[in-house]
């Protein structure tokens, strides 16, 4: 049972949620021999990776956005415009990611997350396996989340 000494609150503050944060990672860091190795090294910090796809005109014609943290590439969002699908563009934007994240940024795996009625196939085909499905994620669509090993 929860103290009455307590009083809850719930709106959004930045500065608390940055102190809950650093606390966290501090819990985090004496828990965890795997993290504390990473303290104060390269892999410590979640650095952004973007690679963009510009038609002749200059217009984005698609892009992938993610970031690597700890030996992994995630893969925040990746699309192609309607106008050039089926051509490969989406199989090369992410084919370069990955590269980037191994050779440049010593990256071993990536991982993303994708809706059922987004691209789930495509991803398998492009050598990722499903870890995780999540239904009703929003209610009526499952959420996956995939990897791959990239080394």
């Amino acid at each position: 049972m929860v103290s009455r000494m307590f009083r809850m609150e719930t709106e959004v503050d930045k500065e608390r949620s940055q102190f809950l944060r650093s606390r966290l990672r501090e819990a985090n860091l004496a828990a965890s021999p795997k993290l504390r190795s990473l303290h104060g090294t390269p892999g410590e910090r979640e650095v952004p990776l973007q690679v963009w796809a510009l038609d002749a005109g200059g217009s984005v014609a698609g892009g992938l956005v993610g970031h690597t943290w700890a030996t992994w590439l995630h893969v925040a969002y990746l699309w192609v415009d309607g106008g050039h699908r089926g051509a490969g563009l989406g199989s090369h934007l992410l084919s370069r990611a990955e590269h980037l994240a191994a050779t440049s940024r010593g990256c071993l795996a990536s991982r993303l997350e994708t809706w059922d009625f987004q691209a789930p196939g495509f991803y398998v085909k492009q050598g990722y396996e499903v870890v995780c499905a999540i239904p009703d994620y929003p209610p009526g669509i499952t959420e996956y989340t995939l990897t791959k090993r990239l080394l």
